[in-house]
């Protein structure tokens, strides 16, 4: 039996009973018949409302009550639906009239004014006569439900009993320190686990399987091992893929492929596939998890198994104990419930951030009766924890433990009593938004900002449920995350998703009004579906949408693409489907590779929310502007959109323009300026002689987030001092872009250097880029210590500055990337600014790059009372190619060092002791010649070294920095005959790669090999080395490599001197045109 959305209807009836019946009635004051049924509506309604709570309890058990409550819901969405009829015209009618006054004439002014109010116009008047039936229906259908309310004996809880809380004990605070959720209950499992992956995989593949039922931390227990340290040392690649109930072996294959390739091309053809993971996969130790198998083919997975071969161990997580035994697993780990004693751990650790209840004995006994009845369920005792986090009274413990829903079997509902009520006990204005998530597929990862918007589009957030709060979306989604219902994705921890138990939860709260098709399965949406969602296909056909025949009052049309590339959409939906659907306030076409969109906006009226993004739409019917309730339009990565609809300006309450990669749009619509209501405007383009259209952004006072202005090089100073960018305090990352085109005449330096004057962002700015300015000084502001919420700072192609702003001043700037500024010759103090005695503070990452001209860099090093970047963890210099001298010394800090094509540059290490990445492409002289102990020098982890003209560091230096890393990559050598030529020795690297060394004969003149250290390379190639001749004569010696790869060594006559390495797996030997025999048979 599927409950209702039932108590969420209570914010819903108050909002429809609120504002929206009160403009309503405002609207129709003068009409006979209209006026006197909404207010019969505006006293029903309180009534109705005023049961909910009762009727939410009593749903569960009586089928009458649950019939009642459908069919509230519906009404209340028609009645909004009508209301909304009523506000769009009124507001129709408005625009009319001040476009009408805006251009007023001598005749206009001489016709009475009540014949010119909006509330007596010809077509005010036959929409209203339009309506009568319509809200006829809906009063009858109200009388209706009353009556049946009182047939089923429905109460208002509410007025029964006085609330105690304010005599309840509140929540003392203890000593226990808030600390990071332990997982608990399946350590033996864990490490027995990762003991049996560290094991041998001679025969063949390994396979270990974890059974259970939903919530019993299956996935979470794949996780932990998947994530451990000592995994990650002992495996090549790793892959994981979450399979759920559509086994299909082409994505599942593909998806592996890009984990250990991400340069790989989609494939449909499952045979390539397979080959091309083979050859990957060859030689190496690959773990695989494929979490959440439901499919019961033995064939299938025959199939998908048979590109691996020694050296992988895969885990599969399934509910299914059949599927278990066709996987064959080397062993199968059966999750059972957990004890009281872990579940207990779990639920306090979310309910009161500690262990136990020693710190919280008021709790201590209910508690424990809770945890009980969570029987044994992980994610029942995370879910009803963060359920309690908040809940401060001990009465409302009991209140939860007394529900009656907790005694509902499991089968009867299809859903964990434990989680169903951590739903019952959401705010009301959380439930709405929860059972709308429903629409979203199993597995489906989306991001905080795609939720809000939809959430926004139906008008589910309402910010007199939380009247302070500023972002209320935010609010909302932080508030699901912290109760469990969303965990963040562990493949990308800018994503989310909902736990499939969490999703069934979802489904079953939001009945047949969220429906979604997934898979191949075949049905019909319900009459009652107002929220829908698809998966896209390659192809989406007629035959799909044949699910849509008896939808009526659809709300939502949400496609959602999880992998397909460019699909297609038949024209059926443009050009029939849609036109019908005239009660949509969400719809989306994103992705699909439509060219037009048809003229139906007309028809559309209740439209919040467009998203036409990644499409190759070139324009936007007019009709889109009659949109006048549209609140968000997605535009990104529309490439050949080539301007903005002209009429832009009817969109008064646009919040959302996201125009982002749609480069052929030149220009703003004009109107810009009427949109009041935008908070997020990707991009301001002002076209060729618009310049002062800059002006407009004076009046858009609500932009946050990420804003870009474009077309810079179209404006003066006085006009982009009106923008009033310092006043828009809700941007956090700001981009001042001029066209790349310096030559144009109109590029005058002065001008560029007045209006970059006069567009000094707000203080609370984080992020700012300046790209392709033009004038030959930046602007003082840009160093301005009151910028105290300064992040990063990007100085990107502004060839005529001749010095850097004092950019030391910024104390909390963590990231600094200058490129393209071709006019500087020399950095020096100037950078710190003065009397800055701890200059770039914060300072982690520091980026050169294209900086043609730049010759020295003076750090002012002497100078004893000046600190400078003392947490700088990264330099990166590219392509600097006069830059003369050596590195600066006083980056203690620095980690990773990053030389690319500076053939001048002295690239001395000897002051890096914490350096763990190096790579040199092309520098004058490495140099590291300090005295620094073992204790104190960091080795080398990841080093790469090519076309270095002198490398000067001695054997001992070599030995503490070079000898032990992970990868060791040289190229480009052109002296180079051997390893140990100069002091290298391929002894102790893991992956050693020798590259486009002309006069290379062999890895090292002294082949002998110290016994107290066996070689641990696994991988060696060798590739464009002409003069190589032959390979370690000790090369049995290296127990550990399994891949070797020869390619265009013309002088190797034989491979090895008597055998193959012992754990050699892969050999590749390409265009070795001289290469006699593999092994000296002599």
């Amino acid at each position: 039996m599927s409950v209702i959305g039932e108590a969420a209807l209570s914010v819903f009836l108050e909002l429809l009973g609120g504002k929206l019946l009160d403009s309503a009635l405002n609207f129709v004051a003068d009409h006979k018949q209209l006026h006197p049924q909404l207010k019969q509506w505006k006293s029903i309604l309180p009534d109705v409302q005023a049961v909910l709570d009762d009727a939410e309890e009593k749903q569960i058990k009586n089928e009458g009550v649950k019939k009642w409550l459908e069919d509230l819901q519906d009404l209340a969405y028609d009645v909004d639906d009508i209301l909304d009829e009523f506000a769009y015209e009124d507001l129709r009618l408005k625009l009319k009239k001040l476009q009408v006054q805006a251009s007023t004439s001598k005749v206009r002014k001489l016709i009475p004014t009540c014949c010119t109010s909006s509330n007596f116009t010809p077509t005010s008047f036959l929409f209203k006569n339009s309506m009568i039936p319509k809200v006829k229906e809906i009063t009858d259908r109200l009388n209706s439900l009353t009556t049946r309310r009182s047939s089923l004996g429905l109460s208002d809880i509410l007025s029964q009993a006085p609330t105690s809380k304010g005599k309840q004990p509140r929540l003392q605070p203890t000593s226990v320190v808030e600390g990071a959720v332990e997982y608990v209950g399946r350590h033996k499992e864990k490490k027995e686990m990762i003991e049996l992956l560290k094991g041998d995989t001679s025969n063949g593949v390994s396979v270990l399987s974890i059974v259970g039922m939903r919530g019993m931390g299956k996935t979470t227990l794949a996780q932990l091992v998947y994530n451990d340290a000592t995994i990650n040392q002992s495996f090549d690649h790793k892959a994981w893929v979450c399979v759920s109930d559509h086994f299909d072996a082409v994505n599942i294959t593909c998806t592996i492929l890009k984990s250990i390739d991400p340069d790989s091309r989609h494939e449909n053809d499952l045979n390539l596939l397979q080959v091309k993971l083979k050859e990957k996969l060859s030689g190496k130790r690959f773990l695989l998890v494929l979490d959440d198998i439901w499919n019961e083919n033995y064939n299938d997975w025959t199939i998908l198994r048979s590109p691996f071969g020694a050296g992988t161990h895969i885990i599969v997580t399934t509910r299914l104990q059949i599927v278990s035994s066709i996987v064959d697993p080397l062993k199968a780990f059966h999750l059972d419930k957990l004890s009281d004693d872990d579940c207990l751990s779990i639920f306090t650790q979310h309910a009161l951030k500690a262990r136990n209840f020693d710190g919280h004995l008021q709790f201590k006994e209910i508690g424990e009766k809770i945890v009980r009845r969570c029987n044994g369920i992980p994610l029942a005792a995370k879910a009803i924890g963060s359920l309690l986090h908040t809940v401060k009274y001990h009465g409302e413990w009991e209140r939860i433990y007394e529900s009656e829903i907790w005694n509902l079997p499991e089968e009867q509902c299809g859903i964990i009593p434990a989680l169903r009520l951590s739903y019952h006990h959401l705010p009301s204005y959380l439930k709405r938004c929860f059972a709308y998530c429903s629409i979203l597929p199993k597995d489906y990862e989306f991001k905080e900002e795609e939720i809000i918007l939809l959430w926004r589009a139906e008008g589910l957030l309402q910010q007199k449920a939380m009247p302070q709060i500023k972002y209320l979306g935010n609010q909302y989604f932080q508030d699901l995350v912290s109760r469990s219902f969303f965990q963040t994705s562990s493949k990308d921890k800018s994503r989310f998703v909902m736990h499939d138990l969490i999703n069934d939860l979802a489904q079953v709260v939001a009945g047949e009004i969220c429906s979604k098709l997934e898979g191949d399965k075949k049905w019909k949406f319900s009459n009652r579906t107002r929220h829908s969602s698809y998966i896209v296909g390659s192809y989406d056909t007629v035959k799909k949408f044949e699910a849509f025949d008896k939808v009526n009052s659809l709300r939502t049309f949400l496609p959602l693409n999880m992998s397909v590339r460019w699909p297609y959409l038949t024209n059926v939906v443009l050009a029939d489907l849609l036109p019908r659907l005239g009660y949509l306030r969400m719809l989306s076409l994103s992705g699909y590779k439509i060219t037009e969109l048809p003229d139906v906006f007309e028809n559309l009226k209740h439209l919040r929310y467009l998203n036409f993004s990644n499409t190759h739409i070139k324009c936007l019917p007019d009709s889109l502007c009659t949109l006048y309730h549209l609140e968000t339009l997605l535009l990104n990565r529309c490439s050949k959109l080539q301007r903005l609809p002209s009429k832009m300006e009817n969109l008064v309450n646009l919040h959302y323009l996201d125009i982002r990669g749609a480069n052929s749009i030149e220009r703003m619509p004009f109107g810009i300026d009427k949109l009041t209501k935008l908070q997020r405007l990707t991009d301001f383009i002002i076209g060729e002689g618009d310049g002062c259209h800059i002006r407009d952004l004076k009046y858009l006072s609500n932009l946050r987030g990420d804003f870009r202005l474009s077309g810079l090089e179209n404006v003066n100073g006085e006009d982009a001092g009106e923008a009033k960018l310092i006043e828009k305090q809700g941007i956090d990352r700001l981009v001042l872009y001029w066209s790349e085109k310096f030559e144009k005449a109109s590029r005058n330096k002065e001008f560029q250097e007045w209006v970059l004057d006069s567009l000094r962002p707000p203080k609370k700015i984080e992020h700012l880029v300046i790209q392709n300015y033009g004038g030959a000084k930046f602007s003082t502001w840009i160093a301005d210590s009151s910028f105290k919420n300064m992040l990063s700072l990007e100085l990107r192609n502004c060839k005529n500055c001749k010095s850097l702003p004092s950019i030391g001043r910024l104390l909390l700037l963590k990231d600094l990337s200058i490129s393209g500024l071709d006019q500087v010759h020399k950095i020096g103090a100037e950078l710190f600014g003065e009397n800055q005695s701890n200059a770039f503070a914060s300072l982690e990452s520091l980026c050169f790059d294209i900086m043609l001209n730049w010759e020295e860099w003076d750090l002012c090093e002497d100078d004893e009372q000046v600190s400078k970047f003392p947490s700088l963890c990264k330099l990166s210099i590219k392509r600097c190619p006069v830059l003369l001298g050596r590195l600066p010394t006083i980056l203690q800090s620095l980690q990773k060092l990053v030389i690319y094509e500076c053939s001048r540059l002295v690239a001395s290490i000897s002051s890096f002791h914490l350096l763990c990445e190096l790579s040199i492409v092309g520098c004058e002289e490495l140099v590291d010649e300090g005295s620094l102990s073992v204790q104190k020098v960091t080795s080398l982890k990841h080093v790469s070294l090519s076309n270095i003209s002198k490398f000067n560091i001695s054997e001992e230096r070599i030995m503490l920095r070079f000898a032990n890393s992970e990868t060791f990559y040289i190229s480009g050598w052109k002296e180079l005959g051997s390893l140990s030529q100069i002091g290298l020795r391929s002894v102790g690297h893991r992956f050693i790669t020798i590259a486009y060394c002309p006069q290379l004969v062999s890895l090292e003149t002294e082949e002998i090999l110290q016994l107290d250290k066996i070689p641990g390379v696994e991988s060696l190639e060798i590739r464009g080395c002409e003069r190589l001749n032959r390979l370690p004569e000790v090369l049995l010696a290296f127990l550990f490599i399994t891949r070797i790869k020869l390619q265009n060594c013309p002088g190797l006559v034989c491979f090895a001197e008597s055998n193959f390495p012992p754990a050699l797996k892969e050999l590749k030997i390409e265009y070795c045109v001289n290469l006699q025999y593999l092994v000296d048979e002599k």
